[in-house]
């Protein structure tokens, strides 16, 4: 299968261990920062012991969705080719595949079938291997919690090279590393997991328009039974209209219910990336004035206060995905998307509020600020999520923006909550120790099963995640 937004570029290809390798210059979706790099295509578990054979250390990599450094280093491992389905139960939905399967590939496959990934992150150019080391969350958290809940078993190739067999039962501890574990406990080869039923490819979307943060907050706890929330923010306004918003309630329309015009491809996908950006837009493109309009034209395109429609479901999960290359907007030098979790308990609405006013007060926003509602915290020991909400912003890499994310990393702290290590780029080591609780308990497994530290990353360096 074709696999868009690989890693490309040109650069000088030889034989290392009777594996081809190629140096690259690579990064993170949003292009900051950049290193030059050994890249090697992994087909098999022979081919990574036999890198593992030659080299001191190795980054493992997917589709190169994850935003920042985690998938950077030195010696990079490419895991797309392994991308066999293995078995599927129709009765059960039960699904067990190979890590470097593309969410793609599982959409085109299964959803004319009837059935849908339990959690989706915002992107379908993700393996399932990069979903279940980052445990992506989706617009459902708040009823079906993060990837890793719905995994059954995985099959996990550590540095020396032996292969566990991992579930909840024999070895909880390397489940709770593994999962939201960054790729640093081992190689995953293989993840079994839950699908769920699903009778149409099309969603029953509500959006509903919010004239303040009050009433987005409200709306998010009457809606708490909806299958799936989201909510688009404009964090460029201020005062009174301070978390303006167009809140999206989603649930799978079945059949029976879609008019008369749709019944026919009632499980119609159309996976095609209709627009593309083909090179990058001069940085001075987003400013505050460009964004306050594009802002303000979203927002007030929606002229009732509740609008009910029928949507594609990739249209619904997946906008950004119909722009390919779409990160190039933000120019040559790139973004860095802040994503934090903000906890309900004490003071989660103050510390919003908070959070948005400071970026309305910096006049740098951002064009995509997302922010959905979060359920209780998920059980692995590097677990981003916490019952309240996360915001999710995208910011230009120019001057001024590193300033603006000292004062938010100051109220994300105070409110007891963290950033998410798919998203980042720049978190100190203090802000990250803080955030997470549990990781000592991460620390104790990664030294057991990685004792040498074989499998890094930068990320993993910049926040003390390797000795």
């Amino acid at each position: 299968p074709f696999y868009p937004d690989q890693p490309s570029g040109l650069g000088r290809i030889f034989c290392l261990d009777a594996l081809q390798m190629r140096q690259e210059v690579i990064s993170g979706w949003g292009g900051c920062p950049s290193i030059r790099a050994n890249l090697q295509e992994i087909r098999s578990s022979q081919d990574i012991s036999t890198a593992l054979g030659g080299a001191s250390s190795l980054t493992l990599r997917g589709l190169g969705r994850s935003y920042g450094d985690s998938s950077l280093g030195n010696q990079v491992m490419i895991t797309t080719q392994m991308d066999r389905l293995l078995s599927f139960d129709e009765k059960t939905g039960i699904l067990e595949c190979e890590a470097g399967v593309c969410l793609e590939d599982l959409i085109r496959v299964f959803v004319p079938k009837g059935w849908f990934v339990p959690v989706t992150p915002g992107t379908r150019f993700v393996t399932v291997g990069g979903m279940f080391a980052s445990d992506v969350h989706g617009k459902n958290h708040h009823k079906s919690g993060s990837f890793s809940k719905h995994v059954l078993n995985f099959t996990l190739l550590d540095a020396s090279g032996t292969v566990h067999e991992v579930d909840r039962e024999r070895n909880l501890n390397l489940f709770l590393a593994t999962a939201g574990g960054m790729g640093l406990t081992g190689m995953i080869l293989q993840v079994r997991f839950q699908m769920i039923p699903i009778k149409s490819s099309w969603i029953r979307q509500k959006t509903i328009k919010i004239n303040h943060l009050d009433e987005l907050l409200d709306q998010f706890e009457r809606s708490d039974q909806t299958t799936y929330s989201v909510s688009w923010v404009d964090c460029m306004s201020s005062g009174k209209t301070l978390g303006r918003s167009l809140l999206m309630l989603g649930e799978h329309a079945d059949p029976e219910e879609l008019p008369n015009s749709l019944k026919e491809n009632a499980v119609k996908l159309d996976l095609r990336q209709k627009l593309n950006v083909p090179f990058h837009l001069p940085s001075g493109i987003l400013n505050s004035w460009s964004i306050k309009s594009f802002n303000s034209l979203y927002y007030h395109r929606i002229q009732n206060k509740e609008n009910s429609e029928f949507v594609p479901l990739l249209s619904y999960f997946y906008p950004l995905d119909i722009v390919h290359q779409w990160n190039r907007i933000y120019g040559k030098k790139g973004f860095y998307q802040y994503q934090c979790v903000i906890p309900k308990k004490p003071d989660g609405a103050n510390y919003l509020r908070k959070l948005l006013q400071s970026i309305s007060d910096a006049k740098t926003g951002s064009f995509l600020a997302i922010l959905k509602l979060f359920g209780p915290r998920d059980e692995p020991y590097l677990a981003f999520a916490s019952e309240g909400y996360t915001l999710a912003l995208d910011f230009p890499n120019r001057t001024g923006t590193e300033a603006l994310f000292k004062k938010l990393d100051e109220i994300v702290l105070q409110s007891g909550g963290r950033l998410y290590l798919t998203k980042d780029a720049r978190m100190s080591r203090t802000m990250f120790e803080e955030g997470y609780p549990q990781l000592g308990l991460f620390k104790a497994e990664k030294k057991r099963i990685d004792p040498e530290n074989r499998y890094t990353s930068i990320q993993a360096e910049r926040l003390g995640l390797v000795h």
